[in-house]
């Protein structure tokens, strides 16, 4: 069998990203391989059992992979064109895996970000101790889309904003990881996570008894068990809980209904809620049922027409005035995604010094405002070596990979900067780590991302071991996002 593992590794190098001409290739940093060629500890049991694969069964299984996401129909859908377009998420056979060491520092690192992320939505709609300290200036909140004066004094069940908050990390070394985005409005990929490691453990269960990994699983029960107990005070009995979704429309909608099919409850629209004897209820062969905790993937413009935006017809009419007088608990909370914003995120390391009293364990990817002048002075003077994000972007949309840029773009950018400084942010771009895919002609590096997935309630914060790996499956990409053509990986932590 060796022949055939000598044919994989064969083209496996440390492939250089476009662009990145100030970075030696061999610093880049291969997660199984390391800078030294050398592989490293947590791969050495895949490598052995790879080294008795055959190249043929391989194909045959990355073959049989996309088949069954196609029979499962694990699908997203792309916007921006005349009609969406509904897409298979690609998955390479290849998984990422992490130490238990490893992991553990970045459990902590998450754990401490989220419980400070919480702790700052409470303040800034409470007392904005931040802001009179301060450690943030005021027009970061006032003059911010994201800020719902509604929830100004408003208290969540259980003190609880971030019901489910996704952490996207990037690595540039052994020991070195960074914090890209911060994701709390309605974070989306956990359905990714559970299919992927499903479809592992069908493929290759002799891998999962050679190597002792950390189930995921057990999400679906985690997070049901998380939302119930952030049950408001209305609640009486055992809390009923319900997923809320756009439709089947949204690109996310094969996760809504797979979280809701996983957890045991109902998935309900907009049409299907109404308010009932001052609750909001849904309708049900029995008549219309009070809700306790609304799992809800509609963002918040869209979740209330009285109180947001009029002509909504995704939402629930009054839906709000229950939450303010504690008849229902929304997760998450009204007002979580202005700590998705990219200009917050940039103050981050403040933020979490200021609510925890500790240094942030995880550091941020150095950012500049481009609000400010001297930041957009240098962003511009340097715009072919950076990445420019919008401040409310998510997906790869509306960003600007300087490196890889055509002198036309960069123009265009620069127009774009100029006009709506404020509506940017600027960062370097990173060595970002590389984990070898499964190709046509072999194992080849590619750039990742990482988005741990953690819960908390009044009992606790829980970070789901591993996360969504994904993975930008085009040669040199720093673009990891399916809607930009990306895919995923199943995401291993060891035991040890």
């Amino acid at each position: 069998m060796k022949p055939h593992r000598d044919r994989l590794v064969a083209t496996i190098s440390i492939a250089q990203a476009p662009g990145q001409g100030k970075h030696d290739p061999m610093d880049m940093f291969d997660e199984m391989q390391g800078q030294n060629g050398q592989i490293r500890g947590p791969y050495a049991k895949f490598d052995a059992w790879l080294s008795e694969e055959d190249a043929a069964r391989l194909r045959a299984k990355s073959r049989e992979a996309e088949d069954l996401f196609r029979l499962t129909g694990i699908t997203f859908n792309v916007y921006g064109r005349s009609e969406a377009e509904e897409r298979l998420i690609p998955f390479d056979i290849i998984p990422r895996i992490i130490s238990g060491r490893e992991w553990q520092r970045l459990e902590r690192g998450i754990e401490q970000r989220v419980r400070a992320i919480n702790a700052f939505l409470h303040d800034i709609y409470h007392r904005q101790e931040i802001l009179r300290a301060g450690r943030l200036p005021q027009e970061m909140i006032s003059n911010n889309v994201a800020f719902l004066p509604q929830m100004i004094g408003m208290m969540p069940p259980g003190g609880v904003y971030t019901h489910i908050t996704g952490i996207d990390l990037v690595r540039t070394g052994p020991d070195d990881f960074f914090v890209l985005e911060d994701n709390a409005r309605t974070p989306s990929g956990v359905s990714y996570m559970l299919e992927n490691r499903e479809t592992m453990l069908r493929m290759f269960p002799e891998l999962f008894s050679r190597n002792q990994v950390r189930p995921v699983s057990d999400y679906p029960r985690n997070l049901r068990r998380s939302l119930a107990a952030s049950a408001p005070a209305a609640c009486e009995g055992t809390p009923t809980v319900a997923v809320l979704t756009p439709g089947i429309f949204n690109s996310a909608y094969y996760e809504h209904a797979f979280l809701a099919d996983k957890m045991g409850v109902e998935l309900v629209e907009g049409h299907d809620l109404r308010i009932v004897d001052g609750r909001v209820a849904m309708r049900t062969t029995r008549g219309y049922q009070p809700i306790d905790v609304l799992y809800r993937r509609v963002d918040d413009d869209f979740l209330d027409p009285l109180n947001f935006n009029p002509e909504s017809a995704l939402g629930v009419p009054g839906i709000m005035d229950v939450y303010r007088a504690g008849g229902i608990t929304i997760a998450n909370a009204p007002g979580t995604g202005i700590s998705d914003d990219k200009a917050i995120y940039s103050y981050m390391p403040e933020i979490v010094e200021f609510y925890t009293g500790e240094r942030p364990i995880l550091q941020n990817v150095p950012t500049w405002r481009c609000n400010e002048k001297e930041s957009l002075d240098y962003v511009l003077a340097h715009l072919s070596e950076l990445v420019v994000k919008e401040v409310h972007g998510s997906g790869g949309y509306g960003m600007l990979i300087g490196p890889a840029a055509s002198k036309k773009e960069l123009k265009e950018f620069e127009r774009k900067l100029r006009a709506r400084p404020g509506n940017y942010i600027a960062q370097p771009t990173l060595s970002l780590s590389t984990v070898p895919v499964f190709t046509k002609s072999g194992l080849a590096p590619r750039h990742v991302d990482l988005r741990p997935f953690v819960l908390m309630s009044p009992e606790g914060i829980n970070v789901t071991p591993g996360g969504l790996t994904r993975v930008a499956m085009k040669k040199g990409s720093l673009v990891v996002n399916s809607s930009q053509g990306g895919g995923t990986k199943d995401t291993w932590v060891l035991e040890d």
